[in-house]
């Protein structure tokens, strides 16, 4: 058996990968989560699934957490995440740079095999280069939340080098999926689509995203946990199929047969970036089979969501 550790699990991804995981009976999970943001409705029903309601950023919680538990993975995922909170609350995000120090300090002192790290997109800033490369793609991140992540990236090398710790970091991309938080833009839309509300985009709508499905990130990371890869490397986790706001509402409006009209406002002065396009070399070595695509996965979540509402394409 092998134990699993997964901060932040009570999240959307998180107890995502929780409940991707828990399926293999080789495994055991244990959800650490403070539930700030996370719901405790998330956290898998399973007999090898264990919850702990503590704070990453707490030293004395995360001592206690690997002195009782004989962990061998960690996937740290905890973190203050939404753009209007981090937005609003730049040093409560600057906090979880502590949490870095606990899980890896905690990591090398229990020994444990690899520590998984979500990092994200953010990370690249205001690129001029697209697709955005994991080797050759300058981080250029100003905002507090942007720059914790690369924090955290720069301590996952820095425990390698001086403590021999393997690691892999995984930059997330826009990810959506059933039960992700109505605070992202996919699952907002689709709530407002259903209810025949007014969208909000913010701006002309022209901003470009890209859309990876919960399943493809999850059998990506998985993978890379699984076939031992990317080892001691960095990987974009992410679909490179680029839809402008503006299409994104445009599609869930009409897959959901919705009345809803679209509102504009003026655009966001800061976190919101005009696109974001990964190189998906790396991630097509771990998922190694087609992506989703998005007009599939928006019919999944909406047909969850509102079966009568879902239409045929």
């Amino acid at each position: 058996m092998k134990n699993i550790l997964i901060t932040g699990g009570a999240g959307f991804i998180g107890s995502s990968l929780a409940e991707r995981l828990a399926k293999n009976p080789k495994y055991n999970i244990l959800i650490v989560d403070n539930l700030l943001t996370g719901k405790i409705e998330n956290i898998p029903q399973a007999n090898n699934v264990t919850f702990i309601n503590a704070d990453v950023n707490n030293t004395v919680d995360m001592a206690e957490v690997f002195f009782k538990n004989e962990i061998n993975y960690v996937f740290h995922y905890a973190a203050v995440v939404g753009v209007r909170r981090t937005l609003e609350n730049p040093l409560f995000v600057l906090h979880d740079i502590e949490g870095f120090k606990n899980i890896l300090s905690n990591c090398v002192e229990h020994s444990i095999e690899r520590v998984f790290y979500a990092s994200s997109s953010e990370v690249y800033g205001i690129s001029k280069e697209f697709p955005q490369n994991e080797e050759s793609t300058p981080l250029n991140a100003r905002l507090p939340y942007s720059i914790v992540k690369s924090v955290g990236e720069s301590y996952c090398e820095s425990f390698k080098q001086e403590h021999n710790l393997d690691y892999t970091i995984f930059r997330f991309f826009n990810t959506y999926g059933p039960n992700q938080s109505p605070d992202f833009v996919v699952s907002r839309f689709i709530d407002k689509a259903i209810q025949n509300e007014p969208i909000t985009i913010y701006g002309d709508g022209s901003q470009s995203r890209t859309f990876c499905f919960i399943n493809d990130h999850l059998d990506a990371c998985c993978n890379a946990l699984e076939n031992k890869q990317f080892v001691n490397d960095v990987v974009n986790i992410g679909n490179n199929k680029e839809y402008s706001i503006l299409e994104l509402a445009e599609t869930i409006i009409e897959l959901t047969n919705s009345s809803s009209e679209l509102i504009f406002k003026p655009a966001r002065k800061r976190g919101d970036m005009q696109r974001r396009q990964p190189c998906i070399l790396k991630m097509n070595k771990l998922l190694n089979r087609k992506f989703t695509s998005l007009t599939e996965g928006l019919q999944q979540i909406i047909q969850l969501r509102s079966p009568e509402r879902s239409i045929e394409n």
